[in-house]
């Protein structure tokens, strides 16, 4: 993709400043801190400029800058061009990387693979992966969560949506798909044998490999994992997907389940280990239900789980800031952006407003139980999964994920943290502790 760019005095008539000589906020975008908008906003308010990477892009903060770039009401605001630089290479074909026409019809007929008879077909296999996967966990002593989590999050992946049997074929996927995520943040952007980007290409073509063999057994199935499900996924008018793509739809949905669970995980974990009343609370809900592993009837029982849920993903959003590049000159709360040009919705910033949340940084389920609500201080103050027809299509897959998960961990085991521990939390390319996480657990 080519990039147009603008002069150091960025976008006319815009608030906002280039940063630093030659590199401008590169540095700050590598250390994630300009995801989070910090300072930004008092200074420049909620539509700005800043220059990283050599591009300008534009900043959208606060609920009605956010709101209405993601509406997108005149279609002027594209997906693809926004996303491609960073993932089109390893993802291309995916729902995230469509826009207009394109992605509404993959979306109506994607719909059908995620309906609630579907979601609850996936969960017994999940609930089976999601107890093997535990069982290799330690009973007792320290262990680094994140690593365990990504590999169970990323076991579930492979086994619900393409059913394959945990093994030695499942080792295989699994490492091609952790070198595909890997190259979207490599430095060196070129396929230079041995390197993150060479690598990601490599796993990509191991992933197509192993997808496309089996499209044609899998229309011809009935099974309930997502790669029968899209094989047989029919659009309102009868449209279908071609094979070719089913396997970029399923390649993109590996990733895009994988990694926003794991993160949010990880931050409920963590946030968990620091308020002991509240695991206990959420083991208490859990063992009130009386099963070792829930169904899909139980996902609205565990009120106080989903209060957590809820709330990790407000104070380490998951994806901190969702990109988009404009097709034609627009406007922006009065201000005037041209065609071509980067824009950034900042989530993370959103959901930390203190004109919206109360102590924004404070670990507080509460707030979005009756009658507080501070979700609702605007229609847009909480938007985890996005808004407008970009909304994540699998927001319910992964929340059903999380809490199937999350259900048999507080029925094994009980986890701490040192007192004074605060987790270090990387934000690019999505959030995770730097070091892993350590906790100490020991048996529910």
């Amino acid at each position: 993709m080519t990039l147009l760019t603008y002069d150091r005095a960025g976008v006319p008539g815009m608030p906002g400043d280039a940063g630093l000589p030659l590199i401008g906020y590169t540095l700050q975008l590598a250390q994630g801190s300009l995801l989070t908008g910090d300072g930004r906003y008092e200074k420049y308010g909620p539509v700005s400029w800043s220059r990283a990477l050599g591009i300008n892009a534009v900043h959208a903060m606060g609920p009605d800058a956010c709101e209405e770039v993601l509406r997108n009401r005149d279609q002027a605001y594209a997906n693809g061009p926004g996303w491609s630089f960073m993932i089109g290479p390893f993802f291309h074909g995916g729902l995230m990387l469509m826009d207009f026409d394109e992605h509404h019809r993959h979306r109506r007929i994607m719909q059908s693979a995620f309906t609630a008879e579907r979601l609850a077909g996936y969960l017994g296999p999940m609930n089976e992966t999601i107890a093997a996967g535990l069982r290799q966990w330690p009973r007792t002593g320290t262990m680094h969560f994140h690593r365990r989590i990504k590999q169970l999050t990323l076991d579930v992946a492979t086994r619900t949506f393409s059913g394959t049997p945990l093994g030695p074929q499942t080792d295989r996927v699994n490492a091609a798909f952790t070198d595909t995520v890997a190259a979207t943040t490599a430095a060196i952007r070129v396929p230079i044998p041995g390197l993150r980007w060479s690598n990601g290409l490599r796993g990509r073509h191991v992933l197509e490999q192993y997808l496309t063999p089996n499209v044609a057994a899998k229309r011809a199935g009935d099974g309930n994992d997502l790669f029968s499900a899209l094989c047989h996924a029919v659009g309102p008018d009868g449209e279908r997907f071609t094979d070719s793509e089913i396997v970029d739809h399923m390649i993109f949905l590996l990733m895009a389940a994988h990694d926003t669970a794991t993160a949010t995980m990880t931050t409920m974990t963590y946030y968990l280990a620091r308020h002991p009343q509240w695991q206990e609370r959420c083991r208490e809900e859990s063992r009130a239900l009386g099963v070792d592993a829930i169904s899909y009837a139980d996902l609205d029982k565990l009120t106080s789980l989903d209060l957590v849920m809820k709330e990790a993903m407000r104070i380490i959003t998951p994806v901190p800031a969702v990109m988009r590049r404009t097709v034609k000159d627009t406007e922006l709360l009065g201000y005037r952006i041209p065609a071509d040009t980067q824009v950034g919705v900042m989530l993370w910033h959103l959901h930390h407003m203190p004109e919206l949340w109360s102590n924004p940084y404070r670990f507080d389920p509460e707030r979005f139980a009756e009658p507080r609500r501070e979700d609702k201080a605007h229609r847009h103050a909480y938007m985890p999964f996005g808004h407008g027809v970009h909304k994540c299509i699998g927001m319910y897959f992964g929340g059903m994920e999380i809490k199937a998960a999350m259900h048999q961990m507080l029925l094994r085991q009980r986890w701490s943290v040192e007192p004074n521990y605060r987790m270090p939390t990387e934000l690019r390319p999505l959030p995770r502790p730097s070091d892993g996480l350590p906790i100490r657990v020991a048996s529910a």
